[in-house]
This record gives C-alpha cells, sequence and structure tokens, in this order.
C-alpha cells in the first residue's frame, strides 16, 4: 500500500508540476526592447486589446489569452521595378524604402493587416507609389534634371499611404534610374550640345559686353578732348608756355635766358651747354 500510494502521489506530484510550468510559461512574459505586443483576450468583451498595447518589459498575462509580439524597430525593403515613363519608355528603378510600426497603433495594424503586413501593404504601396510618380516625368528628367523632386514626391506620396496602414515611413531613397543605352546616349548628347550652347553664349555676351566697353570708353574720351579743346585759349596757352619755359631756366644746363618775343611772344633760352 505505501508503494502504491507513493506512485500515486509521485504522478499526482508530476501532473502538478507539469501543469504550474505550463502555467507558468503562459502566464509571465517578457517583451524585449524594440518590441511591443497586442493581446487577445478570450474571454473578455474587449476581444483585442487595441488600447493597451505591452511595453518592453514583464508583464503577467492570463494564461487564455492569446499575445501577439511584433517588430517596432526599423526595417528596410528593396525593390526593383521596371515601369513606363510618360512618353510609353521602359525604364528600370531601384528604390530603398524604410519604415517601422507605430507602437501605440500595434492593435489597429494586427486587426486590419496582421503580422505580414510587410508583403501584404508594404511591398504592394512602394510599388504602387513608384509607378505612379515615375509616369508624370518623361526619361530627360527621370535621368538627371529632376531626380531630388522625383524622391520627394514618391516620399510624400508613401507617407499618406502608409500612415493610413499604421506604419510609419522613415525614408524612401532612389538608388538607381536605368534607362537604355541609345536612350542615355542620346540624352548625354543633348546635354553636351546645350553645354556648348551656353559657352558660346557666354563668350559671344563676354564680346559684346568689352565693344561696348570700347565705346564708351571712345565716347569718354572725345568728349574730354571737346571739353578740353573749347576751354584752351591763346592766353592760356601763353601762360603754360611761359611756366615750361621757366621751369626750363632752372636747369643747370641753361645759361642765359632773353625775355624778348619769340614765336607767340615766349621768351627764348640762349647758351645751352
Amino acid at each position: 500500500m505505501n508503494n502504491k500510494r507513493l506512485r500515486v502521489l509521485g504522478s499526482i506530484g508530476a501532473i502538478l508540476l507539469i501543469f504550474i510550468l505550463i502555467i507558468s510559461n503562459a502566464t509571465f512574459l517578457t517583451i524585449d526592447p524594440g518590441n511591443t505586443a497586442v493581446v487577445f483576450k478570450r474571454f473578455s468583451k474587449v476581444g483585442l486589446d487595441k488600447e493597451n498595447p505591452l511595453r518592453p518589459g514583464f508583464h503577467i498575462i492570463a494564461p487564455w489569452n492569446k499575445v501577439y509580439e511584433y517588430n517596432t524597430r526599423e526595417v528596410a525593403i528593396e525593390e526593383q521595378m521596371a515601369l513606363l515613363s510618360n512618353n510609353g519608355l521602359e525604364i528600370r528603378v531601384d528604390i530603398t524604402v524604410r519604415f517601422r510600426t507605430d507602437p501605440q497603433k500595434i492593435g489597429s495594424l494586427h486587426e486590419e493587416i496582421g503580422e505580414g503586413y510587410t508583403d501584404i501593404v508594404v511591398r504592394p504601396t512602394v510599388r504602387s507609389s513608384v509607378r505612379k510618380i515615375i509616369g508624370k516625368f518623361n526619361p530627360e528628367e527621370l535621368y538627371s534634371t529632376k531626380r531630388d523632386e522625383i524622391q520627394g514626391l514618391i516620399e510624400e506620396e508613401l507617407n499618406i499611404s502608409l500612415a493610413n496602414k499604421n506604419i510609419i515611413l522613415t525614408d524612401a531613397l532612389i538608388r538607381g534610374i536605368d534607362l537604355p543605352d541609345k536612350v542615355k546616349s542620346a540624352i548625354e548628347a543633348k546635354q553636351e550640345a546645350e553645354q556648348q550652347a551656353l559657352k558660346y553664349e557666354y563668350i559671344l555676351a563676354q564680346e559684346k559686353q568689352e565693344a561696348e566697353r570700347k565705346i564708351i570708353e571712345a565716347g569718354a574720351k572725345a568728349e574730354a578732348n571737346r571739353i578740353l579743346n573749347a576751354s584752351l585759349s591763346q592766353n592760356i596757352l601763353r601762360d603754360k608756355g611761359i611756366e615750361a619755359t621757366l621751369e626750363l631756366a632752372k636747369s643747370p644746363n641753361s645759361k642765359i635766358v632773353v625775355v624778348g618775343s619769340g614765336d607767340d611772344g615766349l621768351p627764348l633760352i640762349l647758351g645751352n651747354n
């Protein structure tokens, strides 16, 4: 009897231990950093508790409830797409999109989409938005002049579309836009011709400015001479001659100054060494 009783007690103890282990695993829960969880309360009128997501840390959960854990860190996906420009030319676009879930809206995300939200929502939304924006531009704009504008429009479109699905867009980066070789060569040749035309326009503008400068300079000199000639009288010229003669008389090379009437009545200098 004692052995039988011990065996029964041992079996009951093992069952209790297993039950306790099962209960403890289901009741005590740790949410790791970078994650958030939502609880489905099986026997509650609330059902999925969207208003109280579980933050990282230790939690006690009733064993009959179910927990859905989501990563809230930033995630990146890459898409390589074949698209059509506004003139029907096929191009390839390589884009990276970074996003994350909203910790406060994990319940709504789980209820509306579920754990496969990346493939169900994010990738199709990225493809649709990129196709919509790219289709507005011609190949030349895609290749060079409006790359930043296109990227900004894609980010704006994705930000709105993903926010409606409780997903936060971090950024969208166009890594590459690939056009057919013939189209790229034609665009590059056109750009080179435009650069040459701008260069010639600059040279012509410079030469025109230089010609205008010379005309203005010549006009200014002519006007200065006209004013000077108009202001010079015979007496003024004679006075200037006298001043110059007196300066010469001071020279050590001049010995005699004869004050008299030379040409125009100016003094004469004689006796140079």
